[in-house]
């Protein structure tokens, strides 16, 4: 999996994730997709990517604007859909 991420990232000229990262995005693309909708665990990652960017060019660190993004995420998100106290994305996820 991570070698084809690899790629993918080298081919766009983009920073290969990193585990902690890429745990981080499969969680968020979980919680959507059984506590929202499933198909928008995609769109939801897209969404969180993009911000990431954004932030990134304002100056703030990948891994600051990931947490900006899971942390939006995780308020938005039903209390079932976690295993976590309150719903939320777990910090840290790997």
């Amino acid at each position: 999996m991570e070698d084809w991420m690899d790629r993918l990232a080298g081919d766009l000229g983009e920073q290969s994730m990193k585990p902690k990262e890429i745990g981080q995005v499969l969680e968020l693309a979980r919680h959507v997709a059984h506590g929202v909708e499933r198909k928008l665990a995609p769109l939801a990652a897209f969404i969180a990517g993009v911000h990431v960017g954004r932030r990134m060019a304002e100056g703030a660190s990948r891994e600051e604007a990931l947490g900006e993004s899971l942390q939006a995420a995780a308020a938005l998100l039903p209390e079932k859909t976690s295993d976590a106290p309150g719903g939320s994305i777990p910090p840290g996820t790997e």
